[in-house]
């Protein structure tokens, strides 16, 4: 099993590598395209701006491989956003795999949403072993809201996407890296070899 980090400006890229390792992954950190076409799956790490984080990849010419590549694709967080078609965050337009934008919490919530909290209505198999209403942690002061494409929902103070799904991409609102052993449990489910590779 190859497992490709993205390699751009997100500041939790270490971590994520670290929560790996733990599982007994051996990751690698990397934004050449040679090495994330032979990987077998892709993780978009985010702990930053969609504005900064959309320029450096487009600097780095890698907005078409990932919208087209094939392999399952995670993006956890600011990931998530980049996957989307718009951020309100500096007004950024994204990769556009999923038609979603992504809005900021209300003025009445304390942003950013930081901490514990729990995930309900999980479905599809990057969930598998999990209890209902496993508690995941958050830190994001944008969301996608509720839609078709929603797998997994979480409540601060209403309902928001705290999973979004679509082909093979899959993008998380939580960090399952800072997430103890329900975000273990995540990150196995997405490194195992599923019978469909192309719909997680």
């Amino acid at each position: 099993m190859k497992v490709v980090i993205l390699k751009y400006n997100a500041g939790n890229t270490c971590s994520v590598a670290f929560a790996l390792r733990r599982i007994g992954i051996r990751p690698r950190i990397s934004r050449k395209k040679s090495v994330i076409e032979r990987a077998d799956r892709l993780i978009i790490p985010g702990v930053g701006s969609a504005g900064s984080a959309m320029d450096f990849l487009s600097r780095h010419r890698l907005c078409a491989l990932l919208k087209d590549i094939q392999i399952p694709v995670l993006g956890i967080c600011l990931g998530l956003h980049l996957l989307c078609a718009e951020s309100r965050e500096e007004r950024t337009r994204c990769l556009g795999v999923f038609p979603d934008r992504v809005v900021r919490f209300q003025d009445s919530a304390k942003v950013p949403h930081m901490g514990w909290n729990r995930v309900y209505g999980m479905q599809g198999p990057l969930f598998a072993d999990l209890p209902a209403g496993a508690f995941f942690y958050f830190v994001h002061s944008y969301f996608v809201p509720p839609n078709s494409r929603t797998v997994a929902l979480c409540d601060y103070p209403g309902p928001f996407s705290a999973a979004v799904a679509w082909k093979n991409f899959t993008g998380l609102q939580f960090h399952p890296e800072k997430s103890g052993p329900a975000g273990r449990i995540v990150l196995k489910n997405f490194c195992r070899r599923w019978k469909n590779d192309r719909k997680p």
